[in-house]
């Protein structure tokens, strides 16, 4: 699912495309998609509003709208917001969820083939209620090593469960997780609890180091991932570890391993490197 680098790209894409826009119009196709809100009030809410900035907090893509509510989107899997030059009439058969119409003639369009993405329009209070329950993110130049380090031993699950509990720290999923403790040297199933402090920091570094890298290639496309207009990013080709299972290990040749056990999702690891 995207994670903190292709959130960022979309969130940017938008920014540049959608900002001081005007909604027209809001055409709910698949209502399973909204969150808090049914079809008829989610589109009055926004008809009419103009979009300020569009920014990425943890994994969702926020909209500030100029009515102070703001739309709050989760791509997960197979979400998409794109940018369409024209008008989009059509909603079945295409995957299409949701259709805003811009004043000035463009569409942005909520696809989602399995529909497991969220879309939610949120009052100040209910955003900040909502935010706050987030982990710091690990870009924000005010965010420490230590900071990091104390969130991450204070917990004795697996320290790749605790890099990716979004109330520790926004943003890191199952790519970027694989890949900063590989970068780190520090075994995926470790407990939290058991990092010292300087493996606690060269693990930060790591992090910020991988998920900068990401951002700068647009993310990664492994699947559906596709940016506003489209485009697919370009990180998977400097992958070290995630989807690499049963290939050497870049550092070392060990042959890199691979299990379901942590979250049921896949963690690739070098047995050799990785302690």
């Amino acid at each position: 699912m995207p994670e903190l680098p292709e959130v960022e790209t979309i969130a940017r894409d938008l920014d540049g495309a959608v900002r001081g826009a005007t909604v027209a119009s809001v055409r709910v196709f698949r209502p399973n998609v909204l969150r808090e809100s049914r079809s008829p009030s989610f589109a009055s809410r926004i008809a009419g509003a103009s979009i300020g900035r569009v920014w990425r907090r943890a994994k969702y893509v926020v909209c500030d709208l100029s009515s102070a509510d703001r739309l709050v989107v989760s791509p997960r899997f197979t979400g998409s917001m794109l940018i369409e030059p024209a008008a989009w009439t059509t909603g079945r058969g295409d995957y299409t969820c949701i259709v805003f119409a811009l004043t000035d003639g463009r569409t942005m369009r909520w696809r989602d083939v399995r529909r497991l993405g969220t879309v939610t329009i949120m009052n100040p209070a209910r955003f900040a209620a909502w935010e706050a329950a987030l982990g710091p993110e690990p870009l924000d130049a005010a965010y420490t090593a230590a900071a990091f380090t104390a969130a991450m031993r204070g917990s004795r699950r697996a320290i790749k469960t605790v890099l990716m509990d979004q109330k520790r720290v926004a943003g890191v999923g199952n790519i970027y997780a694989n890949e900063a403790l590989w970068r780190a040297r520090i075994r995926p199933s470790r407990r939290g609890a058991s990092l010292t402090r300087a493996e606690g920091a060269r693990l930060f570094k790591e992090v910020r180091a991988v998920l900068g890298i990401a951002v700068a290639q647009r993310g990664t496309s492994f699947r559906d991932y596709q940016d506003p207009f489209g485009g697919r990013g370009g990180f998977l080709g400097l992958a070290k570890v995630y989807g690499r299972a049963g290939e050497p290990c870049l550092r070392c040749k060990t042959i890199l391993r691979s299990t379901h056990r942590l979250e049921n999702r896949i963690t690739v690891w070098c047995t050799e490197c990785q302690r």
